[in-house]
Parts: C-alpha cells; structure tokens; sequence
C-alpha cells in the first residue's frame, strides 16, 4: 500500500520543489518527503505519533533526523484527520480494530464514578491494562526479538538479493519466469489455507493467521510463502513497498510465537511481532514500541520494549533500506559525499604535449599563476606536468625540451561518478593537489583542485547548499 503512496508523494514533492526551488533548498525538500513518510503511516496504521517517531528513525540506522520533527508532527497530524473524516477509523491490521485483541484481557468491568464522569474499569487486571506484563509475557517477548531479530536480518540480506538478480537478466525472460513462481505461489496458498494468500499486500493474511485453530507448520508455510512472493516480485524488477510486506510477516511470525509458548493472550504476540519485525528490518526500534503502545492503549508497552530492544541487537547494522545512512553526517563528511562536479573546474587552459618548457613556464607558471596544468592533446588527456617536473633542466634547455618528456601520466584520473572523498583518498595516495577528470573514453572534462574542495563551503553557503 506505501508503494504507490511513495511514488505519488515523491512526484507531487518534485513538483512543487520545482515550483517554488527559489524558497526550497535541497534539504528542505529531503524533510518533505519525509513528513510525507510520516504521514503515509499515521494515516495507514491510525497511528499519527508512530508515523511521526518512523519518520524521524527511518533515514538513518543510528541516529534521528531532527530537523524533520515539526513538519512531520504537521504531516502527520493532518493526514490521520484527513483519512479517518474520509475512509474511517478501521486500521489497516485487522485484528486491531476487535477490542479483545488491543485488550488482550477478559474484562471484568467495574463501574467508577457517576453521570458524565462515570468510566469502566478492569478491577481485577488492574495493574495488567497499565503494564503489560505478566510472567510469560517476558520469555515470550525475548523470543520473539530474537526470532525477529533474525527475520529482519536475513530478510535484509534477502532483499538486497533479489533487487541485485533484477539487474543481471534480461527483462522478458525474468518477468516470465517470475510470474511463473508467482503462479505457483498462489496456488499452493489456496490449496493451503483456501485463498491465495501470497497476492496482495498481506491484509488477508493477517486477518487468516490471528484466527484460532491454526496450526504451526500451516502458520510456518504461510511465513515462507509470503517471503518467497515478496523476493520473487523484487528479483523480476518489479516495485513497491516493503513496510506493509514486513509488518505481515511480523504478524505471521508473532502468532506463530505465540501459539508455540500456547500464550492465552489473543492479541499480544501478533502486535509484538508487527512491531518488532517491522523496527527489525527497517531499523526504526522507537517506532515499533510506539506502535504497539498506540495500538494498544499502552497495554502490551513493556513486552514491546523488550521484543524491540532484542530484535535490534540480533539485527544488528542490516537494513531493507537500499540507501538508508549509518548516521547524520557532520560538515565535512556531507561536503566528502559530494560529487566531483561539485568543486569541479572545466575552464582549464591546457598546455600541448609539443609545447615546449619556456611556453609552460611563461604561459601558465608566470603568466597565470597556475604551478601544475593538463596535458591534453585535442581532447584526450595525457597527464600533468608541475613547475617541480623542471627543476632539473637548465635554463637554457627550457627551448628545447618538450613538455611531453616531463610529464608525469602515473596520477589517477577521476571520473564524474567519483565523490568528493574519493578524489581526495586518490590525491593524498599521490601527494598530489590536482586531479584531471575525464569521462570513460580518457577525453579530457576538467580538474579538481584541492583549494576548490576547501573553498566550497563558502559556495555551499552563498547558496543556500
């Protein structure tokens, strides 16, 4: 269900950034597709505070992004009003919306109060509706961190997978042969559980797998079936998202937990599993509890404390995030990301290889102050010669002596595609503070001087970034 919200919001985001590029800087436009995550899964979930803590965790591993607080607080704000005035407020996971399964208790209903102040209270779980936890709650909650933890790990690994097989085969053979896979898949489902269970997002499947009665190796099967469709459809190049495919398969994983430790509370390890499966793959631990604790109306809170923090730890760095960063970068590292074309010089007045030493020296030494200049014969370019490179010839051979016996061709070449670190680990290695930049071909784009990488913060800030 996020994938086609994704794509339109990023669309509709490009757009409006083009409108009004003169207001918008980079970053702000990053921040607005991420109040867009916000509130995709405030609305999505009924959960406006957990689509606001997963937008603010999504972007980074180990770390927050903080500048997207207030306009995700807005985003999502708006869109849980918006969705709940247009659709409802049934969720998206069915099993939430049955007061037994957000409980997770028999309550024995007491009345406190009277008139208009008059409530209902469970006198008897008392405690429980505050807390959570009962004695097998613990055990049960680090089981199912671990076996997430492990989910989310190899479902990581898995992902990254398939999206590399959809760029090593041809595109009709894959789709082919995937929608083949995909076939079968569904088959067996019906044949299984009596609806082709692997189609779709997962609603389905949740709403069959919190149903009693069923039995491990059926909840086991669907558990791997759902995860096969989901890496068939990503190694035949096909898109979407994966927030809703994880939170299926936490819910499948936390029934499964459950009914294996015969827990009597209906609604808690599903919950848990959601949560836990969820932060595991996509590295958002404050979201998942937040989840459970929206959900649930801070009944199940202390299991899913435990559930999140083990499933982190067995999951360790892996994400299903392609492009999610470790942490917030500082003012150097967001300049080393930088590509080349960023601090990068193409009006370079380059010197012949049949020049000679006097026309370097008096041309580009004395005449433009520049101590080292391209060689570059029509377009191809050859190497770098530096005033260091005539040191050793007398004065009176500079006549004489071509630049093409001087040059020194042993530096590297960038190419546009290199970051800004890359350039400068390349002209370190070489003690060296001109790069030449080439395109594949060896045809001669520019140079990288190593005062223009220095100078670029004051670019960036005239700027706006």
């Amino acid at each position: 269900m996020e994938g086609p919200s994704i794509y339109a919001g990023a669309t509709t985001g490009i757009t409006l950034s083009e409108r009004f590029k003169n207001w918008l800087r980079r970053e702000d436009i990053q921040v607005l597709l991420t109040a867009g995550a916000a509130a995709g899964v405030a609305a999505v979930f009924k959960a406006p505070a957990t689509g606001v803590l997963f937008a603010l965790e999504a972007p980074y591993r180990d770390d927050v992004n903080r500048r997207a607080l207030l306009p995700s607080l807005f985003a999502a704000a708006t869109s849980y009003v918006t969705y709940i005035n247009l659709v409802g407020t049934k969720a998206v996971v069915p099993f939430l919306n049955d007061p037994e399964y957000r409980i997770g208790v028999d309550l024995k209903s007491v009345q406190v109060g009277s008139g208009e102040s008059m409530a209902w209270f469970d006198a008897s779980k008392l405690a429980d509706l505050f807390t959570g936890v009962e004695t097998g709650d613990l055990f049960g909650a680090l089981l199912l961190g671990v076996l997430a933890g492990l989910g989310g790990r190899s479902m990581a690994w898995l992902v990254r997978w398939s999206k590399s097989q959809s760029r090593k085969t041809s595109f009709v053979p894959r789709v082919i042969f995937a929608a083949l896979i995909l076939a079968a898949l569904a088959v067996s489902a019906d044949a299984a559980f009596g609806s082709p269970l692997t189609i779709g997002p997962g609603i389905e499947a949740m709403e069959w797998v919190v149903s009693p009665d069923n039995g491990l190796g059926l909840i086991a099967l669907l558990f791997g079936l759902r995860i096969s469709a989901t890496l068939v459809t990503l190694a035949a190049g096909g898109v979407g998202g994966l927030f809703i495919p994880l939170a299926a398969q936490g819910v499948i994983l936390g029934q499964f937990t459950g009914e294996l430790i015969g827990s009597d509370r209906p609604g808690l390890y599903p919950t848990l599993g959601l949560a836990a499966f969820l932060g595991a793959g996509y590295r958002a631990p404050i979201s998942a509890v937040m989840f459970v604790a929206e959900s649930t109306a801070g009944t199940f809170v202390v299991p899913a404390l435990i559930a999140a923090a083990v499933s982190q730890l067995v999951a360790g760095k892996s994400s299903v995030a392609e492009h999610q960063h470790s942490v917030r970068l500082g003012h150097l590292e967001r300049r080393f990301t930088l590509p080349v074309t960023s601090a990068l010089t193409t009006d370079v007045l380059t010197v012949p290889p049949d020049a000679s030493v006097s026309e370097f020296v008096y041309s580009h030494v004395l005449g433009r102050r520049e101590l080292s200049v391209p060689v570059v014969e029509k377009d191809q370019y050859l190497g770098i010669i530096s005033l260091s490179d005539i040191s050793e010839i007398d004065r009176g051979d500079w006549e004489k002596v071509k630049v093409i016996d001087l040059i020194q061709n042993e530096l590297p070449t960038a190419t546009p595609s290199w970051s800004l670190r890359d350039a400068i680990a390349a002209m370190e290695n070489m003690h060296t503070d001109i790069l030449a930049v080439t395109d594949p071909g060896g045809s001669f784009i520019g140079v990288l001087r190593s005062d223009e990488i220095l100078k670029l913060d004051e670019i960036l800030d005239e700027t706006g970034g």
